[in-house]
């Protein structure tokens, strides 16, 4: 099928890839990103014989930029047009940081008949900020932060990004791609800054507990022990332990952007999942 839209009730175009047939898997990605960060896993899930369906969320991407709707229940709701206008069934769902966010309200709302398994990746779950319910939590400084640089310069903060944190880049004798950089710049700055400016507090500040509680699906929680962006302890740990069927793989030393950095482990862990 390619690509295409579809409109959901309150009028807003989501853009999607669909390819191949087979059990669907269905990819959503991070934060400020597209679908196109799922390159490695759509064309390698492909090859295995799976349809495989990646979207851009509100705000992101060849999407609608909006002004409004940028949050949590908006993205869930979403995604649940997105799997009912594709009438998918038995369908894996696979959340990147933000992503994984979407998919546990998804599942946890709307997608529990639809879908067979989950998957986590660097996944903001539970919650990320620093509370008093959530003391090991990341402080709403850290992400005040975030809204400030995106305000002052957003192509700058979007080459800060890729070249320090999310990909490990700044870490000692890191091999550097200066593509992946341009890369996530270029997706980064398809977007609406606006909608890139809300989500910050949608990823941040949603607490996915009940949802996370609610789900009975196999999900496989993945997470790298130096993620810099979302830390493992505070989410893959936690979210891992309140599902009621999950199976945890935490990554030595590697980064947020692993699925990128690392995709082969992360495609072949993922395969190994989906097959069981």
């Amino acid at each position: 099928m390619g690509s295409n839209h579809i409109t959901t009730k309150d009028g807003v175009e989501i853009f999607y890839k669909d390819w191949g047939k087979g059990q669907p898997i269905v990819f959503s990605h991070g934060w400020p990103l597209s679908s196109d960060d799922w390159d490695a896993q759509m064309n390698f899930f492909l090859a295995q014989g799976y349809r495989v369906i990646a979207h851009d969320r509100r705000g992101h991407g060849r999407s609608t930029q909006t002004d409004d709707g940028n949050d949590m229940d908006h993205y869930a709701a979403d995604l649940a047009a997105l799997t009912e206008a594709l009438d998918l069934h038995d369908a894996i769902h696979v959340g990147h940081s933000t992503g994984g966010g979407e998919v546990v309200h998804y599942v946890a709302q709307y997608g529990m008949k639809r879908t067979a398994k989950i998957v986590l990746i660097s996944a903001v779950p539970p919650v990320m900020v620093k509370s008093r319910n959530n003391p090991d939590g990341t402080p709403i400084e850290v992400f005040d932060e975030f809204r400030k640089a995106l305000l002052a310069n957003r192509a700058q903060f979007y080459l800060d990004i890729p070249t320090g944190p999310f990909y490990g880049f700044n870490r000692p004798g890191a091999k550097v791609s200066q593509g992946t950089i341009w890369n996530w710049w270029r997706q980064g700055m398809m977007g609406g800054s606006k909608a890139h400016y809300d989500c910050i507090k949608a990823f941040s500040e949603t607490d996915f507990t009940d949802d996370l509680k609610k789900i009975d699906k196999p999900a496989l929680i993945m997470h790298g022990d130096d993620d810099q962006v979302v830390p493992y302890k505070d989410s893959g740990v936690r979210s891992a332990e309140m599902l009621k069927n999950a199976t945890l793989k935490i990554y030595p030393e590697y980064p947020h952007g692993a699925l990128t950095t690392h995709a082969e482990v992360i495609n072949a862990d993922l395969l190994e999942f989906i097959r069981k």
